[in-house]
């Protein structure tokens, strides 16, 4: 069986590639994602490192001139999926990529670590240091664009101003912004992703007002960062994104020793320092015993868990008890008999939803992080649970965007896959998985 899932998640990643660059999935996602390339490459790397460097090329080769890496590359034309380019309008800031129409927005920074990735899998270590030697500084100038321009207060901690930057879309998470912020406009609009999969699994109308709303202001002020912060309803320190940070700071630092280049180890030190002590100060709750969001905006955290709160087990930032008191929340509450590891949302919570995308489903890629953190913590048994449920759920249902995390459901003829079929940071991370 594991040979007919690496033929199928190798057919897959083929079926989906466009000549130097990978999309999710057919027709509901058409263009290059910023993290889904980052997971994709890791997986390419198991079946063709050239794929996967090229795959890494081709996203930072949109970056904007102030090292800026959009969340969507349109490579391509395609009027399959809404909001496109021209909605967007990259190009209303002035250091926008001249060569690739993009969004204003980023997503979680995983390049760093996936460099790292693609070191330890490639046979030929010689060959992917000198591509490293080659890509490394656009990442580093990605973090420097970061620490410079998404940290206000200067704690080492990155906001973002859309839930789309989370890469957790419409996680309950955003439902106390959404609830706070006034005068939101009625658009117009027409929605491609319910034409390709069940509007019950997908974000809601009203939802795609508020996501519109915040890119709408964004692009009132040119994509400039100062004011967007000064003036974006939604400003969130998420943990998710900030792991996603410490760990590619991580990566960078030992990338750059291996090299033998020092000039950007120190900055990145220094960085490094303040990122993790204010992580652990200010987003790290120990009555709940978990990382969770921040609202720069309304000055107060959202204390709700989701799989982005044991993101930071994928990082050296935890502390012995912190890592105690993580570990206690993750097996009461997404650890259970009658799941699926791990939910995207709290499984014990009101708001909890089993198929509606972010809102409680399981992911592959979260759990490629938690999985990995777990093992890099010496969590042998929670590692192995999370690595099997993963396996099982692609093994029984499909290669699919995410799951119901539920193992028995209501309805018989209702398969737990749901959200694009054949989806390639699936297919990438199962690769992955089985060649650990």
């Amino acid at each position: 069986m594991k040979e007919k899932l690496i033929e199928k998640a190798t057919q897959i990643l083929n079926n989906n590639n466009k000549g130097g660059f990978t999309i999710p999935s057919e027709g509901l996602y058409p263009f290059q994602w910023n993290w889904d390339s980052g997971f994709i490459a890791i997986g390419l790397a198991h079946i063709n490192i050239e794929l996967a460097k090229k795959e890494l090329e081709s996203l930072l080769d949109a970056q904007w001139e102030n090292g800026f890496v959009p969340h969507i590359v349109f490579h391509n034309d395609s009027d399959s999926y809404f909001p496109g380019p021209d909605f967007h309008l990259s190009k209303l800031h002035p250091e926008a990529s001249k060569k690739y129409r993009t969004t204003g927005m980023t997503q979680p920074p995983v390049l760093g670590f996936v460099l790292q990735e693609l070191y330890k899998i490639a046979e030929d270590k010689k060959a992917i240091l000198e591509f490293i030697d080659s890509i490394i500084d656009k990442v580093f100038k990605k973090h420097t664009y970061l620490y410079e321009n998404r940290d206000p207060n200067n704690e080492g901690l990155m906001y973002i101003w859309h839930n789309w930057e989370s890469g957790t879309d419409n996680s309950p998470i955003w439902d106390e912004v959404w609830s706070k912020m006034k005068n939101v406009p009625k658009y117009t609009f027409k929605r491609k992703d319910t034409t390709h999969i069940d509007a019950s699994q997908r974000p809601s109308n009203e939802e795609y007002n508020n996501y519109l709303h915040l890119i709408e202001i964004a692009k009132s002020h040119n994509y400039n960062e100062q004011k967007i912060a000064e003036n974006s309803p939604f400003l969130i320190q998420d943990p998710l994104f900030n792991a996603m940070l410490i760990a590619s700071n991580e990566a960078l630092i030992e990338l750059y020793t291996k090299l033998g280049r020092e000039e950007n180890i120190d900055q990145l030190k220094a960085w490094q320092s303040k990122t993790i002590k204010n992580f652990n100060e200010k987003l790290f709750d120990e009555n709940l015993g978990a990382y969770i969001h921040y609202d720069l905006r309304n000055n107060t955290h959202i204390r709700k868990i989701t799989s982005s709160s044991f993101a930071p087990l994928f990082t050296s930032a935890p502390s012995t008890k912190q890592l105690e008191l993580m570990q206690n929340c993750y097996s009461e509450k997404f650890d259970t008999s009658d799941l699926y590891a791990c939910a995207s949302f709290d499984p014990t919570h009101q708001d909890f939803n089993p198929k509606k995308y972010w809102r409680g489903p399981v992911w592959i890629n979260l759990n490629w992080i938690i999985y990995k953190g777990f093992l890099k913590h010496d969590k042998q048994k929670l590692a192995e649970k999370i690595k099997n449920d993963s396996i099982e759920l692609i093994e029984k249902f499909g290669f699919y965007e995410y799951f119901n995390p539920h193992r028995k459901l209501n309805n018989s003829e209702e398969s737990n896959g749901c959200g694009g079929a054949n989806f390639s940071w699936s297919a990438a991370l199962l690769l992955d998985i089985l060649n650990a």
